[in-house]
């Protein structure tokens, strides 16, 4: 059975607002991830090349979930 077309367009648009949300959650916790291991840095300076190691795995791991989400959020274009 093929969806009308206005439920096309909604589903087309549900799916921008969730790649938007996806995209505006990871920008936030990257920034939260970097300003916490900047304050680190700052209050132990010997320690910063342990921290910026922690600061890139938590970076990459919220980037991570965020590249899921866009491609889940491409799959759902397609059906």
């Amino acid at each position: 059975m093929q969806p009308t077309m206005e439920i096309a367009h909604l589903g087309r648009l549900l799916v921008g607002i969730g790649f938007g949300l996806c995209a505006v959650g990871a920008g936030i916790g990257v920034g939260q991830i970097v300003a916490a291991a900047l304050n680190g840095i700052a209050r132990q300076p010997e320690q910063a090349g342990k921290i910026q190691t922690v600061m890139f795995i938590g970076a990459a791991l919220v980037e991570g979930v965020a590249l899921l989400c866009a491609v889940f959020c491409f799959l759902a274009l397609q059906s």
